[in-house]
């Protein structure tokens, strides 16, 4: 099982898996809007995704709890 954490603060501007979806390491997962540059959020290893837990447009802090992998 894997955490995926926001590398800095900033906004969810577009999720790209949903919950049952498999992927492979270093797939792009969402992307962020942070300072007018997307950052895109990739999966540190390969594993099926688990719990989104933010939503299109949620502010998030560094380090916050983005998405599960099982």
């Amino acid at each position: 099982m894997a955490d995926i954490l926001a590398p800095m603060s900033g906004n969810i501007w577009k999720i790209l898996v949903k919950p049952g979806d498999t992927v492979a390491e270093d797939d792009e997962m969402l992307v962020m809007e942070a300072m007018k540059m997307e950052i895109p959020v990739a999966a540190p290893q390969a594993g099926k995704v688990e719990r989104i837990h933010v939503q299109e447009g949620d502010a998030v802090e560094a380090d916050t709890l983005l998405v599960t992998l099982a």
